[in-house]
């Protein structure tokens, strides 16, 4: 659901309209597994969009605009082995079927869940998110053949998304990418301070998003 941006001046480092930007007192966290944001370029929701403050929250992340690139290494902008990298693209594979209980889970080609699921969640070097609606995410994901040299990873969030009413997800496991971004780190680093501070940041722009559309 696209909603129309307000009229004010956009930020030049989140590219939000200054009445939404929360770049003031923004602290980024260090983060060892790395993130690649692929943002499909007609993702237009300017105002609740996260991608760009996903990866301003971030020490350790990229954000590329486009829908393909050859390989990883030229997505990322230096080298990497995908096979270290899992890629989060949900499809039609469920956590709460494939492995109940778990809120990070690696499923292979077919989307079941792998076995030793610790071990190999211990080997990922970084993370790979689509940004835009599950279309444009869809996309992006069958554009880009090299998504399958990497491990495949779905999520199986506790709680629905704080997007709430202002923005429907067609699925109760959808999350904004800043949400997305931040349950798999903190899982991942066992560190759950960077989903806090990811959190706290989408949850300033969303309580200024409701202030200004109340007033």
């Amino acid at each position: 659901m696209n909603i129309p941006s307000l009229p004010t001046a956009l930020c030049p480092n989140c590219k939000k309209p200054g009445s939404l930007c929360i770049c003031d007192g923004l602290a980024p966290v260090a983060n060892r597994i790395a993130v690649l944001i692929l943002q499909h370029p007609q993702e237009q929701d300017v105002d609740l969009g996260t991608a760009r403050l996903t990866a301003l929250h971030l020490k350790n992340a990229v954000l590329k605009v486009g829908l393909s690139w050859p390989n990883l290494a030229k997505a990322l902008g230096r080298d990497a082995d995908p096979k270290k990298w899992a890629a989060l693209y949900l499809g039609s594979a469920n956590a709460a079927v494939e492995a109940p209980g778990r809120e990070v889970v690696l499923v292979d080609k077919k989307g079941k869940a792998l076995a030793d699921q610790q071990t190999l969640l211990g080997g990922v070097e970084g993370v790979i998110v689509l940004d835009g609606t599950w279309s444009q995410a869809k996309a992006i994901w069958w554009r880009n053949a090299w998504l399958l040299k990497c491990r495949r990873v779905i999520l199986g969030p506790t709680r629905p998304s704080r997007y709430g009413k202002l923005r429907k997800e067609p699925r109760k496991d959808g999350l904004a990418t800043i949400e997305a971004v931040g349950l798999l780190l903190s899982r991942l680093e066992k560190r759950p301070e960077i989903e806090n501070a990811l959190g706290a940041g989408f949850e300033r722009l969303l309580t200024k998003y409701r202030a200004l559309k109340a007033a």
